[in-house]
């Protein structure tokens, strides 16, 4: 098939999926289309007459448009820039300390203990897997997932600074999961060695070189903002910056996903405030909002069909529903430990932990680094647990993140009518 074709398809089958799921299932748009996704590829598995030829069809489409290339190497660059397009940057700087920190520190004590959990785990199922590819596992499901966290929080009613928490982490946690990843990968493959001084080396280029990037291409794309009078060459702009910013970062060997959340940051507060006519800025928002929603259509699509391509042995399959539980408990942990030393110096809400820890949702970003990996039986194995991991964190954590919220908001009123009645102070989001 022609890629037009693919892309067809793609977008044909997320239309259809979105009228499903609008008319009858009435889900959080992300988890609906993944769930109608999923249903459909395992009908076409099962021995059904006819369903062979249409998944044939399927396999050939998703070898045409190739999850890893088209996330990491396009979409998520503009996905990354429609979400920090409207996140406001006084709310995140409210919360930099908890984002920066659950942005770094929480995703390596996630990715250590992820790794020795899994090596533990794949042991005992006769999967014997070396240490540094648990450890690669670790790395590529600790960061949770901007684009499936926004989608479901817009619907989830959760108070705002929690969105804030949780928003503002998964905007900046690929880049420092990234960063352990291409180290982790560079041991495996002999291309670099695990010394600190590397590591440390290899995030300041990515991370520094990122935003670095970003804010020069947000000041460029900001000074030409500013005199523009046309609607469709202000949106233009932002549809290059968000590419070209990206891609550039890609060139350069630096963090593309930091660059372009930076970049869609300082368009969407400092143009938003000052620089860019407010009729111009509306036709920029309204179109960033339906580019998002058409490229979340399409991912989601697309990762409930890769069900289809990946391993789904008995062993795998075993191996993955263990996995869900290790990887909630090293969330808990990597949140938990920093949130306790945090306590001593600001205040948290009852059940924050608990929040953050199933407010992380996994999705995209984490089956497309497993796909990166070398071919061969490890790679097989973390796919499908990858695969099965995020499936859970979608459906089941995204379907129950609003129950769970709304208990949240319950615990945070009656710790707060304890402290009027008794005069103490309420602990703060």
């Amino acid at each position: 098939m022609y890629p037009f074709e693919v892309i067809a398809v793609f977008l044909t089958l997320a239309a259809v999926f979105s009228w499903l799921n609008d008319r009858w299932l009435a889900l959080p748009r992300t988890i609906g289309l993944m769930t109608i996704s999923l249903a459909v590829s395992l009908m076409l598995l099962l021995p059904i007459p006819g369903t062979p030829f249409v998944e044939d069809i399927v396999r050939n489409m998703l070898g045409e448009l190739d999850l890893r290339e088209t996330l990491l190497h396009g979409v998520l660059g503009f996905l990354l820039f429609a979400g920090a397009l409207h996140i406001r940057l006084r709310d995140l700087l409210q919360q930099k300390w908890v984002i920066l920190t659950l942005a770094s520190v929480s995703v390596v004590i996630s990715t250590a203990v992820v790794g020795a959990g899994a090596y533990t785990l794949f042991g005992w199922l006769g999967l014997s897997l070396p240490v540094i590819y648990c450890l690669l596992f670790g790395a590529l499901i600790s960061p949770t997932d901007p684009i499936a966290v926004m989608g479901i929080l817009k619907s989830a009613g959760a108070p705002k600074s929690l969105e804030d928490q949780i928003a503002g982490e998964a905007l900046f946690n690929d880049g420092v999961a990234v960063v352990i990843f291409l180290a982790l990968y560079g041991a495996v493959s002999g291309a670099t060695s695990m010394s600190a001084s590397d590591l440390s080396v290899l995030f300041v280029r990515e991370a520094a070189g990122g935003l670095a990037l970003g804010l020069s291409a947000g000041w460029i794309s900001l000074r030409l903002l500013a005199k523009v009078k046309g609607d469709s060459v202000g949106i233009m702009i932002t549809v290059a910056l968000a590419c070209g910013s990206f891609a550039l970062a890609d060139r350069l060997g630096v963090s593309a996903p930091i660059a372009v959340a930076v970049a869609g940051l300082m368009v969407g507060n400092q143009g938003r405030d000052s620089l860019i006519a407010p009729r111009i800025m509306q036709r920029v928002d309204n179109f960033w909002e339906l580019a998002d929603d058409i490229l979340n259509a399409v991912l989601f699509v697309h990762i409930g069909l890769e069900v289809m391509v990946i391993a789904l042995t008995l062993d795998y399959i075993l191996a993955g529903m263990l996995a869900i539980p290790l990887v909630l408990f090293a969330r808990a942990v990597g949140v938990g430990l920093p949130i306790g030393l945090m306590r001593r110096f600001r205040g948290f809400s009852p059940g924050v932990v608990t929040l953050l820890t199933w407010g992380g949702l996994r999705g995209g970003v984490s089956v497309a680094l497993a796909l990166s990996l070398p071919d061969g039986e490890a790679r097989d194995i973390l796919v499908t647990v990858t695969y099965l991991v995020v499936a859970f964190s979608v459906l089941v954590q995204g379907l129950t993140l609003a129950p769970v919220i709304r208990a949240h908001a319950a615990q945070a009123e009656k710790e707060l009518s304890r402290a009027r009645f008794t005069g103490e102070r309420p602990n703060a989001g």
